[in-house]
């Protein structure tokens, strides 16, 4: 079935869904919500877990030149002086005069005034201040006293974590050039303009990778990481023909970088950055190398000098790659004059995987149905359902995300099989139990 086009509502329908579904509810919403910040409901945990774990295994399980890191989120303050965050870290920031909302001065055009949301500040004739640097890195302090000498920030990446544990890294686990490592983590920024339901918050989830190299192969690793990447992609399932590279000019270029490449998602919103690319040279380790004398130069029998790595970094949002993820998964289908919600997930990180469905609440076809849970979740998150008409728990289960429905029948008394449905293609065929996991366990680990 055709996806649908996007249109100016589909995110409020997909916010609505994600509430509806427990996937995504807004923080502290008893208390009216804090702007910009939310709360991964029992579907969007499991949702995100699955993400996760499938970029992990990408990264890191089925590779034997990645090693894993989990570095805390509070860091030497010296750390962030060293990289460049606090001198550089900055947007441009703009106020109204008359409606006091603030605005990100190179981002006028993609901005809405409060005032009038249909048009941007420019459009609207905001009366705007001169634009000022605002540091995006939130600060606290360590320690019983508050005071200048006791700042400590809350880390706007999780890159610079990885760069501190080079030598620690390299060291303990004996890998050699060219090696990668790989996190997940939590990091900060005070945006000026979040928005767009998940895709840009003040609290999110990286999934970096730092990918160390000799300064003569980075052009090639760079290509390799660039297709690596996009298959990922492929692999979750996205339609490709949403993606497309989105090479940085000389104005675009970071301080540290000699290439990058961003992966681009059309959202409903438009083309945004999904995910990034960047060859950051040997910056990092060398600023941290001048900053605390320690010597970061690498040498083994292969190479006749030492040098400084170059690094080639792949960067995504977590937040971010699942909110692509519920956009592209989206669809409303017409059927029999009833406007239908399917959430087309892929399998590999649908939240469950089957729901088991007795037919009626009679004829031992709940105790049957039990049994088969107990089995069938020993492998795969799966859902018990038995209220209300069949049809109708079908519908429940497409628009929640779930790719297949397992129903009990009076066929199934008679010979232990089963349907299984499937949400995308409507296709049923008749499995027993074991069957239904191997068929599972093909879908879902590929």
């Amino acid at each position: 079935m055709a996806k649908q086009k996007n249109t100016n509502d589909t995110m409020e329908k997909l916010v609505s869904l994600c509430k509806r579904r427990g996937y995504v509810f807004p923080s502290s919403e008893i208390y009216g919500g804090l702007i910009s910040c939310w709360d991964y409901g029992p579907m969007g945990a499991e949702l995100k877990r699955n993400l996760k774990n499938f970029w992990w295994n990408e990264m890191t399980n089925r590779r034997d030149d990645i090693e894993g890191l989990d570095a805390a989120i509070l860091m030497h303050p010296q750390v962030w002086h060293t990289s460049g965050h606090v001198e550089l870290f900055n947007d441009p920031m703009v106020d109204c005069k008359k409606c006091k909302a603030r605005f990100r001065a190179d981002k006028l055009e993609e901005s809405r005034c409060p005032e009038k949301p249909s048009k941007s500040p420019i459009e609207h004739g905001c009366d705007l201040t001169e634009a000022k640097n605002f540091n995006l890195m939130f600060k606290t302090h360590m320690g019983p006293i508050e005071s200048d000498d006791n700042v400590i920030y809350m880390r706007p990446e999780t890159a610079q974590g990885i760069y501190v544990n080079f030598l620690n890294v390299k060291n303990s686990s004996r890998q050699k050039i060219p090696f990668g490592i790989a996190q997940i983590g939590k990091a900060f920024r005070n945006e000026i303009t979040p928005g767009n339901f998940i895709f840009r918050t003040r609290e999110f989830e990286q999934m970096e990778m730092q990918f160390f190299i000799h300064p003569t192969e980075d052009d090639q690793w760079f290509e390799y990481w660039r297709e690596q990447r996009w298959e990922f992609y492929k692999k979750l399932g996205i339609n490709m023909e949403k993606l497309r590279w989105h090479e940085h000019g000389e104005g675009e270029l970071a301080h540290y970088a000699k290439a990058a490449y961003d992966i681009e998602y059309e959202y409903p919103f438009g083309w945004q950055e999904l995910e990034g690319v960047h060859n950051r040279t040997d910056f990092d380790l060398s600023r941290h190398m001048e900053a605390t004398r320690k010597n970061m130069e690498y040498k083994d029998e292969r190479y006749e000098e030492k040098f400084v790595p170059y690094i080639i970094e792949t960067s995504a949002g977590c937040d971010r790659t699942l909110l692509t993820l519920l956009v592209d998964a989206y669809d409303e289908v017409e059927i029999k004059g009833e406007t239908r919600v399917f959430l087309r997930l892929s399998p590999k990180v649908a939240p469950i995987k089957a729901a088991i469905l007795p037919l009626v609440k009679k004829d031992g076809m709940p105790e049957y149905a039990e049994k088969v849970l107990a089995e069938v979740k020993k492998h795969h998150k799966v859902f018990y359902d038995v209220s209300g008409a069949v049809g109708r728990r079908y519908a429940r289960m497409d628009e929640a995300g779930c790719p297949f429905c397992i129903t009990i029948d009076g066929q199934t008394l008679e010979d232990d099989t089963m349907t299984v449905r499937d949400r995308d293609t409507m296709e049923q065929k008749r499995m027993k139990t074991a069957e239904i996991i191997d068929f599972l366990d093909v879908q879902v680990n590929g």
